[in-house]
């Protein structure tokens, strides 16, 4: 059965190339920003090892989550799979994270 437009109902749908350039920059772009907050408020906190990298991926997990809500759930109407989604950025903000964590702990706890 033909649903409008002359789609069928079991056709995948069909992602504008700039449309999907554009959602993958702003998840990079938004995940890049948290890395270097929460890194921050990591440094300010105190968090030392591992508790700081817990902290970093508890804020990506609430950041994907949040991403997903923004999509109202819906990940193929503006991406093409749910990794984009789910990790795009993750690993590439860990070293933005660590740099500002690093920094910001010298700076309130050392100095």
């Amino acid at each position: 059965m033909a649903a409008a437009g002359g789609v069928s109902s079991d056709d995948v749908p069909i992602l504008q190339t700039e449309n999907l350039t554009s959602n993958v920059k702003s998840i990079y772009y938004s995940r890049t920003f948290l890395s270097i907050i929460s890194g921050v408020v990591a440094g300010i906190w105190g968090f030392t090892g591992l508790m700081g990298f817990v902290f970093y991926f508890l804020i990506m997990m609430v950041a994907s989550i949040g991403l997903l809500a923004k999509s109202k759930f819906s990940v193929q109407t503006y991406f093409d799979s749910w990794s984009r989604i789910l990790i795009e950025g993750v690993f590439g903000g860990l070293m933005s994270f660590v740099l500002f964590w690093s920094f910001a702990y010298d700076i309130i706890h050392i100095f």
